[in-house]
């Protein structure tokens, strides 16, 4: 069953990428380093970074 990144909507495949759990419950899936340190650390927003396919759908 492959997920889908939190940050950028690409697939991951099945044994790859990072689980991050929050306080609160919430899941979020990612597939690389770069979309973790942008969603968490730098705290961008997807729709507004232009490489990712939530940007392409806007």
């Amino acid at each position: 069953m492959a997920r889908k990144c939190t940050f950028c909507g690409n697939e991951i495949e099945p044994g790859t990428g990072m689980m991050y759990v929050k306080k609160d419950g919430t899941i979020y899936y990612f597939c690389s380093g770069k979309c973790r340190k942008n969603m968490l650390k730098l705290k961008r927003d997807p729709k507004k970074v232009r490489w990712t396919k939530y940007y392409r759908k806007t």
